[in-house]
């Protein structure tokens, strides 16, 4: 082979490995992204706007909601409207876990959910979805009650 040839093609190696595309996403910084986005998804209960829940939403997402499941953006709005009419929360959540995978398109975020006094009754499992840079969409969201401790 030509040196010239060579010196061609480990240019081309040294450029693809140096690309955008194939260097590893920075997971701690879409790990802050999807806890300021699931931050900002809370706050959609505590300032009592459906709206804005639901610009949340992808289209083709899952809740899990006791037996059930809601499929779709549209049918999971529905079934959330009612926790958005009254003037107070009914509850709230926010994130304490969140981990992204090293290809950077889909996280999971985990934390407690409390009543409207305060009190632990529940964590939350959701799993976001990269559509575009900065923007995290939900996908799936379950909930899990909290046991209360056993007494001995």
């Amino acid at each position: 082979m030509h040196a010239g040839s060579l010196a061609v093609i480990a240019g081309a190696l040294l450029a693809a490995a140096c690309s955008p595309a194939l260097r590893r996403p920075d997971t701690t910084a879409l790990a802050r992204q999807v806890m300021d986005t699931e931050r900002a998804f809370a706050h959609t209960m505590a300032a009592r706007d459906h709206a804005a829940f639901v610009s949340f939403l992808a289209p083709d997402a899952i809740f899990f909601s006791g037996d059930g499941v809601e499929r779709g953006a549209q049918r999971i709005a529905a079934a959330w409207k009612p926790y958005y009419a009254a003037p107070l929360a009914p509850f709230s959540w926010q994130p304490g876990q969140v981990e992204v995978l090293d290809s950077g398109t889909l996280a999971l975020s985990t934390g407690p959910v409390r009543d409207a006094r305060g009190q632990l009754v529940s964590r939350f499992t959701s799993v976001w979805r990269l559509e575009s840079p900065g923007t995290w969409r939900i996908v799936f969201d379950k909930g899990s009650r909290v046991c209360a401790p056993a007494t001995p």
